[in-house]
């Protein structure tokens, strides 16, 4: 059995620099989907993956957590989200629901959240699986285009010359990421 692969930008170490892998398409567990990522801005959390700075980390990791995209599959027990649906995931990762700032609805407060490239591999890559609580919905009304271009603007602080400066042109020269029309 051919197993279905994808690429992906990963840091394979603390400090390591971007390297372009193929990997297994990764399936969508337990309240979980799968999405094709259409799009993922690049912000200066990043560089923090890129460099090991987020305590207990590990590697390798694919950063990523301005993502816009199209669920694939969908795991055992979700029910609110279907295959076709345009979805972004951010930096909220997901959420326990059972500790005591989840049960009373704070879940950015969660002291088991989950960060999108950083607890889990995040959207420089074709693929990824997020949890069904870290999905916003995108509309079916926003073009190709403008979805790219929100992904983009979801961190405001991040331009086309800060990313080559901190040297990231191998995601721009790569079919992974999708971010700019370049």
């Amino acid at each position: 059995m051919h197993m279905a692969m994808m690429k992906a930008a990963q840091i394979a170490k603390p400090g390591g620099q971007f390297e372009i892998v193929e990997r297994p398409i990764p399936e969508p567990g337990r309240g979980q989907v799968q999405i094709k990522v259409q799009a993922c801005g690049v912000c200066h959390s990043d560089e923090m993956v890129k460099e090991g700075l987020f305590p207990g980390m590990e590697y390798p990791r694919i950063p990523g957590h301005e993502i816009a995209g199209v669920i694939e599959k969908v795991g055992e027990g979700v029910t609110s989200w279907h295959k076709g649906q345009r979805v972004g995931v951010g930096w909220h990762g997901g959420h326990c629901f059972t500790c005591d700032a989840c049960r009373e609805g704070d879940f950015a407060n969660c002291v088991h959240r989950l960060t999108c490239g950083v607890s889990y591999d995040g959207g420089y890559a074709e693929y990824m699986v997020a949890p069904q609580e870290a999905l916003a919905r995108i509309p079916d009304e926003l073009s190709d285009a403008e979805l790219r271009r929100y992904s983009v603007l979801a961190s405001q602080h991040t331009t086309r010359l800060e990313i080559v400066e901190q040297g990231a042109e191998i995601l721009l020269q790569s079919k992974v990421w999708a971010g700019w029309d370049i």
